[in-house]
């Protein structure tokens, strides 16, 4: 799958000559042109790298660096017309991990897409061999066993799984697994999420004495229950 990169600037012609130059490249290209619509989709949306300029309407760039700091270590690139010495170190220190100062060229900034991807991503390599209780999912393969039991699962299923195993604990809401299984363009009934949902706990809840690996938080979503005792 390529790569999402999250662009954010306000300047319209900015970002569609850096979503072209992108694409071409065969990466994804998410847009935000403003600070709140880019913290939701860093959020939600899982980009791998955010490419921001540090000068942002409500919200700056350095706070919304801040901000996403936060709740995430997705690698950051700054686009600024600040070049002190002062201003890269408060960045840096953030966590920006390059600075381009504008004007700048398309290519260099494709290539350091390229080199903070293979930096970052190289380090930080998600496990593909996944356990959670009786639970074992190997992603590569994409298989899934329930102690000595081998449970054959959809791409969905699987995949609403590998989520909740990757975060066990962790609440996701319903229109959030459906950008997550379905892609961020799908415009479907966000509660068809409930039918796939009903199909994987009827796959891996095969023990009615014990509660449900998937516990469904009424009103928000559904979350991957930490023990197998009731609270």
């Amino acid at each position: 799958m390529p790569h999402k990169i999250l662009v954010v600037d306000d300047d319209t012609k900015t970002v569609d000559l850096i979503r072209l130059a992108l694409e071409q490249e065969e990466f994804e290209a998410l847009i935000a042109y403003e600070g709140i619509e880019a913290l939701n989709l860093a959020r939600y949306a899982s980009p791998d790298l955010m490419i921001l300029d540090w000068m942002l309407p409500n919200i700056s760039g350095i706070d919304l660096c801040r901000m996403v700091r936060a709740e995430s270590n997705v690698p950051m690139i700054m686009l600024t017309a600040k070049a002190t010495e002062e201003d890269k170190l408060r960045g840096l220190n953030l966590g920006v991990d390059d600075y381009l100062t504008k004007p700048f060229s398309l290519r260099e900034l494709v290539a350091r897409v390229r080199v903070v991807l293979r930096r970052t991503h190289h380090a930080e390599e998600r496990p593909t061999l996944l356990r959670f209780r009786e639970l074992e999912i190997n992603v590569e393969g994409h298989e899934v066993r329930l102690g000595d039991q081998a449970i054959s699962l959809t791409p969905k299923e699987f995949k609403l799984l590998e989520t909740f195993v990757r975060a066990p604990g962790r609440t996701f809401r319903r229109e959030e697994l459906v950008e997550k299984i379905c892609g961020p363009d799908y415009d479907g009934f966000d509660r068809s999420i409930d039918f796939h949902m009903g199909n994987l706990r009827k796959k891996i809840d095969i023990h009615p004495e014990q509660p449900s690996y998937i516990q469904t938080v009424h009103g928000v979503g559904y979350k991957l229950r930490r023990t197998n005792h009731v609270a």
